[in-house]
Parts: structure tokens; sequence; C-alpha cells
């Protein structure tokens, strides 16, 4: 029984693949039938759905209106979402179109120098005295309520009392040998010194703009990654923030 097995398991014919004839090597590898049939089967389906798109196309009603419509428009015979203009200014738009995430950090980062110096130099003097606060004195009686006096307790000149900052005491003021400075020099002085705020206010608002286009960008570059899940826009974009997504955490392999 055993020696028929053997004898007939060797009579068995081999099916081979055919191999590519060696004249038509140039032409690449022969395609086998599991080949054609994936083929087939993908020609067939977009066939179907090119079908579909017709049918749907020769269906549909050319007065028909739906609200996207008022957002989107199609440009040869491309389809365009339009960007509404409340989401972005035109620098904004400006520098997202010319210019790569890489040169907005690059420029912040120079604004946030500047800032930092400019702050250094000014130490925000004035801004600190017209913060509004108090400041409580106890006494043990009525009478020394009456009789008090704030200059005194403060160890200062009267005119130097609604400072918060610099505030001298006597004994310094009379150490120091202080230089009179004409009311040009005085106007000059205050002149630079309001230019300088100006400045530095403008950089503030240059920065702040910068980041709004750095996190717009960002995100922009997260979107275009491939994902199971599409995020779900949480809130739309404005002029002074970026949208709001909410993304389906996905386990890094």
């Amino acid at each position: 029984m055993s020696t028929w097995k053997k004898a007939a398991k060797s009579n068995q014919k081999v099916h081979r693949e055919r191999h590519q004839p060696a004249g038509r090597e140039h032409l690449g590898i022969l395609e086998k039938k599991k080949d054609y049939k994936r083929r087939a089967d993908d020609q067939h389906e977009k066939d179907e759905t090119l079908k579909l798109l017709r049918k749907r196309a020769l269906n549909k009603n050319p007065d028909e209106f739906y609200h996207h419509m008022v957002n989107s428009k199609t440009i040869n015979d491309e389809h365009h979402e339009i960007e509404k203009d409340d989401e972005h200014t035109p620098a904004q738009v400006k520098l997202m179109q010319t210019q790569d995430i890489k040169y907005i950090i690059m420029k912040r980062t120079v604004e946030k120098n500047k800032i930092q110096r400019l702050q250094s130099h000014l130490h925000m003097i004035d801004m600190a005295n017209e913060v509004q606060n108090k400041h409580i004195f106890f006494v043990d009686d009525e009478e020394e309520a009456k009789k008090f006096d704030l200059a005194k307790k403060l160890d200062t000149h009267p005119s130097l009392l609604g400072r918060k900052t610099n505030r001298i005491r006597i004994g310094d003021l009379q150490k120091m040998k202080l230089d009179e400075l004409s009311p040009e020099q005085m106007k000059k002085l205050n002149e630079e010194k309001e230019k300088l705020y100006r400045e530095l206010e403008k950089r503030i608002d240059r920065e702040k703009e910068l980041a709004v286009i750095q996190q717009k960008m960002e995100l922009k570059r997260k979107l275009q990654e491939k994902r199971q899940v599409k995020p779900r826009r949480v809130k739309p974009a404005t002029k002074n923030s970026a949208p709001v997504y909410l993304f389906k955490y996905e386990r890094k392999k």
C-alpha cells in the first residue's frame, strides 16, 4: 500500500507558472491571472463609479440650491473652497502664501528679543505709576490720625508721594547732585520716551500676529497628515486666533 502511494505521488505532474520568454524580457514581468483579476476588478469599480456620477449629473436640478454653494466656487472645472475674510488679515495671507514656518519662527524670535531689550530699558515705570492700589497705615488713635504726615512717614519729599517707583528718601536726596534740565530738554526726553513706548506697543502687536500665523501654519501641516479618523473642528479661525480642532488619540507604532 505504501509502495503504491509513493508511485502515485512520483507520477503526478508538476504545474509551474509560465515564465517570461527571453525575447520579451524587455517588456517587464509577465502578468499572471491574479494580477489581471486585480486590475480588472479595479477597472470595473471605476467604471461603475463613473456611471453613477453621470447618472447623478443627468438627474441634477440646475436650480437646486444648498448652503455650501455660498462658500465654494468652480474654477476651470475644479472645486475650490472660498476662505472667509474674517479668518485671516491681508498680512497673514501674504506671509502664509510666500514664506515657510521657519521664517515665521525666526522673525518671531527677533521680535521677542527686541521687546525684552525695550522693556529692560524702559522698566515700564510710567505703567506702574498708573496702576491704582492702596497702602494702609495703622495708627493708635484719632488724634494721631489727624496729625499723620504721609511724607514724613515714608521719609520722602511731598512731590514724590504720587510715585510708586524710584521714591527716593530725604537723606538720599540731600546727597544727590542733580543737574538742572531746561524745559526744552525735558520735552525732548518725554518725546523720546513716548517714541520708545509706541515702538514697544507695535512690536508686541507684531509678535502676537506672528504667533497666530505660526499656530495656523502648524495646524495646517497637522491636518495634512494621514489619519484614520478626521479631526473635528471645535472653533473656527479668526484674525486673532487659530482654529481649534479635536484630534482622536492614535497610538504610535
